[in-house]
């Protein structure tokens, strides 16, 4: 690309190695969960959310289990500081859930901040500046000194205004623009403002440390984190904090590494929602692990109707391939694929599975209240049999033989190539009826008697080019009277293959289905599926559905009368 000599990697890595957390193999536990839905994901959105929206969203993050949320910038508008005096006021922050503010490190901004929190029970001041190198140049064009006492001033402001307001509060501190500060100068930062608030194990303080712009690959950010950690006054107490942005499109990676490296706590937003191309999912974090058999620590069993709410509000659409929340990311069309979760959804069926590990899909989609049906298998025309027949069987009953799978499988997916769409699981079904099942013309029976003696002399009424005739055959079973009977009286000629029958267990009393399949002489199968409450007369139904398609397929041939 044109133009590529302008740009340079804007990142410091750190002095010393730090590659600890390259050794761990996964992530034990869940971090410390904290949504800015309310704060970065609400200022990135087209149309913020009114006052009673962001109510509605502060509740769904604590039904989910958020103990940490960020509910805004207070000092920034009246509609944030209106916001958390709503909160306040009306009693809705439970005990167990510490709300977030946002301050600059800015006196009338950090006052009015407090201002907003009187009544408050429980709250984190998060106190910010920015200490990157372009931001120092370019926007306050000072030096490094001057940027450590914008910090310290902050804190020690934070701290004495805390004293004087009634109520709880703890510390937070984020070198904004941490990705594109110094390493060593960014300690040096945060290492002067825990001098100023000296943290205990009562009152431990977070220092975060912002992904703002995602400048790195994520491996150098883990390192970033791990230096940080290791270096940290009174570390013991320190809650150490990340907040990845997807610049790059790696914020998972670089919170999960983070963690791997030593961070304690996650700020994200649900689906990552934020500005640019957004904040770390915590959605998919906690997911992954759940995948791990870690349990997050947040609810999500009802996914899709969080979905829903968020969308709801946010008036931002989850995209379809979204991990784990996506409308298509647990589906299979390919047929391959559709044959080894078909398989493998039967295996577990089987007997009872410990730990799930059915191909393709990383855990089960109805762990978080997604649907088999429309979920995992559909259908267009790449298809395959396993994935149609799994959905015939699933939500039918059908348990066709493989090979009749196979067969059903052409004429489906020939279908939906005719007409360019999906096939729902009743059109496949559909499909089935009316090319496979209790088919009646060109020969249709109404009527079989079975003679007692040997050879189990059968005979039959059967209606053929408008005509009614009656039939008569011996064989070594029923069947096969039947079949005998209607090769010499019409003059067919086939080999019986393959028989097999069942009841229709899904939602159709006590009927009884058969599959038969036929090879004409010019070694062609056909196949058949006949469905009764009778099973002789489903078989003889199946034999007549396989003969039906035969003659259908040979145009050439002509019925004897």
């Amino acid at each position: 690309m044109k133009n590529v000599n302008k740009y340079t990697r804007q990142y410091s890595v750190p002095p010393e190695s730090s590659w600890n957390w390259v050794q761990k193999e996964y992530i034990d536990k869940a971090p410390i969960w904290c949504s800015v839905d309310l704060r970065d994901g609400n200022q990135a959105l087209v149309v913020p959310m009114n006052l009673e929206e962001k109510l509605e969203y502060f509740q769904l993050l604590v039904d989910i289990g958020f103990k940490e949320i960020e509910v805004g910038f207070p000092a920034a508008s009246d509609t944030e500081f209106v916001f958390l005096r709503t909160l306040i006021e009306r009693d809705l922050i439970p005990d167990d859930v510490t709300i977030q503010v946002l301050t600059q490190s800015r006196e009338h901004i950090i006052r009015r901040t407090f201002e907003a929190l009187t009544g408050a029970k429980r709250a984190i001041v998060h106190l910010y500046n920015s200490t990157s190198i372009a931001q120092r140049e370019q926007v306050f064009r000072k030096p490094k000194s001057e940027i450590v006492e914008i910090a310290v001033s902050g804190a020690e402001l934070c701290q004495q205004l805390a004293a004087e307001t009634p109520g709880h509060f703890l510390f937070q501190y984020s070198p904004e623009s941490f990705t594109g500060t110094e390493v060593e100068f960014a300690l040096d930062v945060c290492n002067a403002v825990l001098d100023v608030w000296r943290p205990t194990a009562e009152r431990p303080v977070i220092i975060n440390l912002p992904s703002t712009v995602q400048l790195s690959l994520p491996h150098v950010y883990a390192s970033q984190i791990e230096y940080m950690s290791a270096h940290l006054r009174d570390r013991q107490h320190v809650i150490v904090s990340v907040h990845p942005h997807n610049d790059r499109g790696t914020g998972v990676a670089e919170a999960e590494l983070a963690m791997l490296a030593g961070a304690d706590r996650v700020e994200g937003t649900l689906f990552g929602n934020g500005e640019r191309t957004g904040n770390v999912d915590i959605v998919t974090l906690a997911l992954n692990m759940f995948s791990h058999g870690v349990d997050p620590g947040l609810h999500f069993e009802s996914l899709p109707e969080i979905q829903s709410v968020v969308e709801r509000l946010t008036k931002m659409q989850v995209g379809k391939r979204h991990p784990y929340a996506g409308e298509l990311v647990f589906t299979a069309f390919s047929g391959s694929h559709q044959d080894a979760i078909a398989k493998g959804m039967k295996w577990r069926e089987e007997e009872e599975r410990e730990y799930w590990t059915v191909p393709y899909l990383p855990i089960d989609p109805k762990d978080i209240g997604r649907e088999y049906e429309g979920d995992i298998i559909r259908i267009n025309s790449q298809s395959g049999k396993g994935g149609i027949g799994y959905l015939l069987e699933q939500k039918y009953g059908f348990d066709l033989p493989p090979r009749m799978r196979e067969d059903l499988g052409y004429t489906v997916k020939g279908v939906s190539d005719r007409l360019q769409k999906e096939l729902s699981v009743d059109e496949i079904a559909d499909i089935f009826t009316e090319q496979f099942v209790n088919l009646a013309e060109p020969i249709a029976f109404s009527d079989v008697k079975a003679d007692e003696g040997p050879g189990h002399p059968t005979t039959l009424t059967i209606h053929t080019n408008g005509q009614t005739r009656t039939i008569r055959g011996s064989g070594n079973g029923r069947l096969d009277a039947v079949s005998n009977a209607l090769q010499a009286s019409l003059g067919l000629q086939y080999t019986n293959l393959t028989y097999k029958e069942h009841a229709l267990e899904v939602g159709s009393g006590s009927r009884a289905v058969a599959y038969i399949s036929i090879e004409d002489p010019e070694g062609t199968t056909h196949w058949g599926c006949g469905i009764d409450t009778d099973i002789m007369n489903a078989s003889i139904k199946a034999l007549f559905s396989a003969v039906n398609r035969m003659v259908v397929a040979m145009p050439t041939f002509v019925l004897q009368h």
